[in-house]
């Protein structure tokens, strides 16, 4: 091995260093979870193809896994701040499990929208309280590193789960997806049982993190949080395509495969496994989180730019690629602001909120999309989406120079009470 291959190797060793043994132990329950991602990527497919669902009706049953997952997080919140991360990650895995495995034998319209949105509301507890352990297991100092880590379990896990499920789904039956799902989910709470116990946030936050934190005592009275919460929504309709409009229009719109859809979807996931945890680290001391959200917002936006360019493979593995670099870009440090905005008392309900945030998009995204790709072509959902993108990013950076004007002015009213 060449000396700067070695250089270059070590370097990427190094941006994993200094994790303690539980976010390693996390991060495998996280793994086993995701690597039977199979049903979601592929339920606008398998609901217009197998159910004979029309567009709008699988954008509809997309809405209410959506709407579950604001009222799952929510409540995820709420009891990881009453009994605790641990009970909340354990009990919603095993149930989300169960609940995947009974989803396919569910067929009429009504039926599944009442299904998903049990389904979901379950599943998306387990959000606020993972993210409430990522604290907990790690020194605040580590605690970016430490969210890309999960994330690179997570993106892992989705460039195995729809590879197989693509496969299985073409040449076995839609109902295997299900029970990879459901069963995955079962292993992964049983396996949490047996490398992690509960644990108390370690140490003291930082001056960074204070600086950083907002002195109200509920989320709901910080109102730059609530702020960056819309504009984290506004962008997360555009990325949210890529879970419910974009595979079906690789399918309708360039006539692909079920394999090539999983294959272009697991390939984001092998993208982010590869080059995440490296970029977090060059990048995580040098600007700040908000920047950096805006400008992955950005990146995500040009994705839409070009799908409108073209049929063309190499267009929309470019498009694959800007969106992955856009999401690292943007997610890790939309989580690591969260963190250092909240304390160890309310941080369930900070991650909640912002779990919404997300939930409240996956609602949007595919209603708006199937609705504008219906009525107005594929070409106008991408621009609408792109220019999402471009709102949201100009948001994240405006307040980025909100907050960072009111630290400055906080700083210099403390030295001059220290000099008078």
């Amino acid at each position: 091995m060449s000396t700067k291959n070695q250089n270059v190797f070590e370097r990427y060793l190094n941006s994993f260093s200094g994790l303690s043994k539980e976010i390693w132990m996390l991060a495998l329950v996280t793994l086993i979870n995701r690597s039977g991602t199979m049903v979601i990527p592929f339920l606008t497919i398998f609901l217009t193809d197998e159910l004979d669902f029309t567009i709008g009706q699988a954008g509809a049953v997309m809405s209410a896994f959506g709407l579950g997952s604001v009222v799952g997080t929510f409540i995820g919140g709420q009891l990881t701040d009453k009994i605790g991360y641990y009970k909340v990650m354990f009990s919603t895995l095993f149930a989300t499990g169960v609940v995947f495995i009974l989803l396919q034998f569910f067929h009429g319209y009504w039926m599944w929208m009442a299904a998903i949105f049990v389904t979901s509301t379950i599943a998306d507890g387990f959000r606020p309280a993972s993210m409430t352990a990522i604290a907990a297991y790690s020194k605040p100092e580590n605690r970016t590193r430490s969210v890309t880590l999960i994330r690179l379990a997570i993106n892992t896990g989705w460039a195995i789960g729809p590879a197989i499920a693509g496969i299985l789904a073409k040449y076995v039956g839609y109902e295997w997806l299900f029970w990879g799902d459901g069963l995955t989910c079962i292993g992964a709470a049983i396996l949490l049982t047996f490398v992690l116990s509960p644990k108390k946030t370690q140490g003291k936050e930082n001056k960074e993190e204070s600086d950083e934190r907002a002195l109200v005592d509920s989320v709901y009275a910080d109102r730059k949080f609530l702020a960056f919460v819309v504009l984290v929504s506004i962008s997360a309709i555009a990325f949210f395509q890529l879970f419910s409009m974009i595979p079906l229009y690789f399918k309708e719109g360039l006539a692909l495969g079920e394999d090539v859809i999983g294959y272009l979807l697991g390939f984001n996931g092998v993208l982010i496994a590869i080059i995440e945890m490296p970029i977090v680290f060059s990048f995580e001391k040098r600007f700040h989180a908000l920047r950096l959200t805006a400008i992955g917002t950005f990146l995500i936006g040009t994705t839409f730019l070009v799908l409108n360019m073209g049929s063309w493979m190499g267009f929309i593995i470019l498009a694959i690629i800007l969106i992955t670099i856009g999401e690292i870009f943007s997610m890790p440090f939309s989580n690591a602001f969260t963190m250092a905005r909240s304390s160890s008392s309310n941080r369930g309900s900070y991650m909640a909120v912002y779990g919404m945030a997300y939930s409240m998009a996956f609602i949007a995204a595919p209603s708006l999309g199937a609705w504008i790709s219906s009525q107005y072509g594929w070409s106008t959902l991408w621009y609408v989406v792109l220019g999402l993108c471009i709102l949201g990013s100009i948001g994240f950076m405006i307040l980025n120079t909100v907050i960072q004007n009111e630290k400055r002015a906080k700083e210099a009213s403390s030295l001059a009470q220290a000099e008078g």
